[in-house]
């Protein structure tokens, strides 16, 4: 365990810092913030301008949103609309999951770039004065003081930045520095894929988002606007076999799979335009231990099967700040509160690994390896004939398994 004793002289006191500008932790800190409670987040990062993120507002985000007041400010953003999702298999198109049975206002899906959601919570959290978001602060390592987290060790442009809190919060992503230095043991889940991302032009009259299956190729393509942002499922570790056929052979085997894109596969001029995402799926045996606390792709990494992975994660913000924001402002917070947020998270967490892993083992790795083309099931064909089964894929995809709700309250003005 990586951690460093207390010492006098902190740069800077606060009751929550958390360690990461991400979905989880944006969300976490907005909403602590409107309950009154001192957060500093810090983001190793200039900026959020990076490509293919997670770039889905899932329904149950929007009813966040709805709920802070802040749903009809957010959709004023440039966004696209995902009412209802289809797979085309073998070339035939079956209509899979339909969001519009959920309540009117958070009936769809939003495509949005995440670096423009991101910068719209860091705006309507710096309204309040409690809230503090400090960019290039790479976070180092943990401050302890009798076997209890205090706070962290950043590195920032001025110089090494330490900030002592009550409580630590790790929402810094599956490569989580907070979960490695407090010793935190992760449980490997297994991901037999790889996903490469990139992103091609589009032309009216292209299909919508939506998957593509066929003999060896699983991609999904996600409506931008002017382009598509396309992810390309690979077997793990096969992106080293992929590289060695060369990028023109890539190129012919995308225009081969998507004849549509044929001529504009030459957009991918070098590797640098394809983005390899090494699938993981992970969890933490404890997300907590005295004075920090690890959600979202911290707590547990997720396949990107579903773009389930940010809605986990904001949920997660959620809960945590339902049941964390009272004993924080009155700082009465024990250890047993952190657990209390891992036990109200635990089941959606491990039943939607669950999914993910069936899907992988069932669905995407039986893709990748056939050689004949294929045929819708007879099980997805019923989805596609039975509207009313289309919203048992929505309700997994777009709400999840227990959603949060807002509970922790606005302050009054100060």
């Amino acid at each position: 365990m990586s951690v460093e004793t207390a010492s006098h002289g902190a740069d800077l006191a606060t009751t929550c810092c958390i360690v990461g500008g991400g979905p989880a932790g944006m969300v976490l800190g907005l909403l602590l913030a409107r309950a009154g409670v001192d957060v500093v987040v810090l983001e190793k990062h200039i900026d959020f301008l990076r490509d293919f993120r997670g770039d889905t507002i899932h329904p149950s985000t929007l009813q966040v949103m709805d709920e802070l007041g802040l749903l009809d400010e957010l959709l004023k953003l440039p966004h696209n609309k995902v009412e209802k999702l289809a797979i085309v298999v073998g070339g035939t198109s079956v209509d899979f999951a339909d969001f519009t049975f959920l309540p009117k206002r958070h009936a769809f899906m939003a495509l949005m770039p995440q670096w423009d959601f991101l910068d719209f919570l860091a705006d309507k959290a710096r309204a309040y004065p409690n809230f503090k978001l400090i960019m290039q602060a790479n976070v180092s390592g943990l401050i302890e003081d009798r076997h209890r987290i205090v706070g962290v060790m950043a590195e920032t442009p001025q110089g090494p930045l330490r900030v002592r809190a009550e409580l630590t919060v790790g929402c810094d992503g599956r490569k989580s520095t907070v979960r490695e230095k407090a010793g935190l043991e992760v449980e490997d889940v297994g991901a037999p894929i790889d996903v490469l991302w990139m992103r091609i032009s589009r032309q009216p009259g292209d299909p919508e988002t939506g998957g593509r299956l066929d003999a060896g190729s699983f991609i999904a393509l996600l409506n931008r606007g002017d382009y598509f942002q396309i992810a390309y499922v690979i077997p793990k570790g096969g992106i080293e076999r992929i590289k060695a056929a060369g990028l023109p052979a890539f190129r012919q085997s995308l225009g081969k799979a998507l004849p549509f894109l044929a001529a504009r596969v030459d957009e991918l001029q070098s590797w640098d335009d394809v983005k390899l995402l090494s699938v993981t799926i992970d969890r933490l045996r404890t997300w907590y231990r005295a004075g920090l606390l690890c959600i979202g792709d911290a707590a547990h990494a997720m396949s990107p099967v579903g773009g389930v992975g940010i809605n986990l994660a904001i949920q997660d913000a959620v809960a945590a700040a339902n049941l964390l924001w009272k004993p924080l402002k009155e700082g009465t917070l024990k250890t047993f509160d952190l657990a209390k947020v891992q036990h109200r998270r635990t089941l959606p967490t491990r039943v939607t690994q669950r999914l993910q892993v069936m899907a992988q083992n069932r669905f995407a790795q039986p893709v990748l390896r056939s050689t004949q083309p294929l045929q819708p099931p007879w099980a997805l064909r019923m989805f596609g004939r039975t509207p009313l089964l289309q919203r048992i894929p929505a309700r997994i995809v777009g709400v999840g398994v227990r959603p949060e709700h807002v509970q922790s309250p606005q302050a009054p003005p100060a």
